[in-house]
């Protein structure tokens, strides 16, 4: 009987230790969904970001090239038409509704 006694309360032990042990995993998979939640924001508020720099990139050098610049004439003479096509429909819808 007292060997039975001792198995249960070794069992007992180390049922409680894997218990303390699987509170501990749902503790720091909570932190790392915490963690991961997070770093996505900053990724997707990175690549906005460069996005945005990127755009701005291109306005300047075609402001560049307005200035005189030989450089990147075609990507200027390109935005150009882009601009002009872009105001040319803007007319025509504007003037289907009147």
């Amino acid at each position: 009987m007292d060997n039975k006694t001792s198995s249960i309360v070794d069992l007992e032990s180390k049922i409680i230790l894997l218990l303390n042990k699987l509170k501990e995993n749902h503790l720091d998979l909570r932190k790392l969904k915490e963690q991961n939640a997070s770093l996505s924001r900053q990724k997707k508020e990175l690549e906005e970001e460069l996005k945005g720099l990127k755009e701005e990139n291109k306005s300047l050098k075609v402001a560049n090239n307005l200035l005189g610049s030989n450089e990147g004439k075609t990507q200027t003479k390109a935005k150009i038409n882009s601009l002009i096509k872009e105001v040319d429909y803007c007319i025509s819808r504007i003037t289907e509704l009147n």
